[in-house]
């Protein structure tokens, strides 16, 4: 119902502008929720790449096909993905490849990261088999990071954009310079901010490559990811009332 009815293919192209023939999507179509297409029930747990797209609409016919519990684009930028449609080589050696034109750096910030004084640290949580679950304490902690993350950044970039995953934080670096840091300047910056900030370290450091693409539906929690513009905006943010990202069949449940 949310990709028949409510995903936003207007601003989705917008947001895509000119990088259909520069970008990969990617679909995960139930590896956490289990629910998934029964013709494509052989693919559950696969990452499932998207490189024969032009426009938002290709998007939500793929979304409407698999209909997967997570939508993602590809952080790296080619020259041309169809090439990449071509090639047999494994996803590591996309760096060395004459089609690669760098990466966006990117941080990631999940509630589930945060110490909590009621449920504990990640590690707890994985070993109860609560490893994607988080409370509001978590969620508030991570949302002040996010917001002192984004001046530290500002300070350093032109053009950082915030985004809400529908569970944690993404903070994403549009300026051109950043798509060309090496690995090891990505390694350094990695580690840098993860001594201050909850952040998934191998996000920064280019090792993994997907990030949830906006206006998609995180079927996870039910809740869209959109891009949140404004830092009062942020500091009002709560994913339980704020009706930007909560989908229509969720408000009356």
């Amino acid at each position: 119902m949310f990709y028949e009815v409510e995903f936003d293919v207007r601003n989705l192209n917008h947001w895509i502008g000119d990088r259909t023939s520069h970008m990969k999507l990617a679909m995960i179509l139930g590896r956490h929720t289990g629910v998934v297409v029964e013709v494509h029930a052989t693919h559950k747990n696969d990452v499932v790449i998207v490189d024969d797209w032009s426009s938002a609409r290709d998007v939500r016919d793929f979304a409407l096909e698999y209909l997967p519990e997570g939508l993602y684009y590809d952080r790296n930028r080619y020259w041309d993905v169809r090439d990449c449609a071509r090639c047999g080589d494994r996803a590591s050696s996309c760096r060395k490849c004459y089609n690669y034109n760098g990466q966006q750096l990117a941080f990631d910030l999940d509630p589930e990261n945060v110490d909590c004084p009621y449920h504990g640290h990640i590690g707890d949580k994985i070993a109860r088999g609560r490893g994607l679950s988080f409370c509001m304490h978590e969620f508030r902690q991570v949302k002040g990071q996010a917001i002192r993350l984004l001046a530290e950044l500002r300070s350093a970039y032109g053009d950082v954009r915030i985004v809400f995953s529908g569970r944690g934080f993404h903070l994403v670096v549009y300026d051109e310079h950043a798509y060309f840091l090496s690995a090891g300047q990505r390694k350094s910056i990695a580690k840098e901010i993860s001594a201050r900030y909850d952040i998934d370290e191998w996000v920064t450091e280019g090792e993994s490559r997907l990030m949830r693409l906006p206006y998609s539906l995180n079927a996870l929690v039910s809740r869209k990811c959109m891009e949140l513009k404004g830092e009062r905006v942020l500091k009002e943010f709560d994913p339980r009332h704020t009706g930007q990202v909560i989908p229509k069949f969720a408000r009356s449940s």
